[in-house]
């Protein structure tokens, strides 16, 4: 017994460590955007001797912050939408009706994950061009939508089968129809999964660097990440405002994850446990 609650408390200790080793630098951050220049190179880890929110009144005063914010919002809440939806009516297909291409589609899908997207930016700014989206927050969404549903695809089909399938024979008995049974039925069990989804996907909106940088040139479409690269210039940087900014970017991940951080670990673990 005393060895059981001597492994269980060896192993809070080590999941207390990884915490604060992996929280560390958000304190930082936080820290470092309450100080002035000349406190973060003097005293990098101290805490600011005079708390100040000027960093975050100078960040307003420079940057269409919430014009960045909100574009980075709206692009990644319908990316992550889509992929949801899109993603989840092609695993209950590929997972449910099983025909003579159900493995050759599935695998299509997974090509998605294995061929990077970015060596082909050249042909895919040219069809987005030839197709007036580019300098829109659309050509974002489509992209993104389509890089996104290959891994939803793979995590929701797997989840799918581990489902019974007595649960949609006894709806179909009482006349429900393919779409009724995934959205009343499937879709609240496969909530771990659809957290997990939309947890790793709206990061890599969210964060993204490349894609906003190529396609959008007008500065009212830019994103957070593009945006915040006007803080940067040739010869200096002002760091209390570019942590203020990261701050501020970073609070709708922290915020989500908080909120679906049963659900994801709830789908990252199921599939092991079943």
């Amino acid at each position: 017994m005393r060895e059981h609650k001597g492994l269980r408390i060896g192993q809070y200790v080590v999941a207390y460590l990884f915490a604060v080793v992996s929280l560390y630098p958000i304190f930082l951050m936080l820290l470092s955007s309450l100080k002035t220049n000349i406190e973060i190179f003097k005293n990098p880890m101290s805490f600011p001797k005079a708390w100040s929110l000027a960093a975050y009144r100078k960040l307003l005063d420079q940057l269409p912050y919430f014009d960045y914010f909100g574009n980075s919002v709206l692009v990644s809440v319908v990316s992550v939408a889509l992929i949801l939806i899109f993603g989840a009516l092609a695993s209950f297909y590929i997972a449910r009706f099983h025909f003579r291409w159900n493995s050759a589609l599935f695998f299509f899908f997974l090509l998605g994950m294995m061929i990077p997207i970015k060596l082909g930016i050249v042909p895919l700014f040219m069809l987005l061009k030839n197709l007036g989206l580019l300098d829109t927050s659309m050509s974002l969404i489509l992209v993104y939508t389509a890089v996104g549903i290959p891994l939803a695809v793979l995590i929701l089909t797997g989840f799918f089968r581990t489902l019974p399938k007595e649960l949609e024979e006894a709806a179909k008995i009482d006349g429900c129809s393919d779409m009724r049974i995934l959205v009343s039925i499937i879709a609240p069990l496969m909530r771990p999964a659809l957290g997990t989804v939309m947890i790793m996907n709206f990061i890599t909106v969210w964060n993204d660097f490349f894609f906003p940088l190529i396609f959008i040139q007008n500065e009212a479409k830019k994103t957070i990440p593009v945006g915040m690269l006007t803080l940067f210039s040739e010869y200096s940087t002002d760091w209390s405002v570019l942590f203020a900014g990261l701050t501020l970017s970073s609070l709708p991940m922290i915020i989500l994850f908080a909120v679906a951080s049963k659900q994801f670990m709830e789908g990252m673990t199921a599939g092991a446990v079943k």
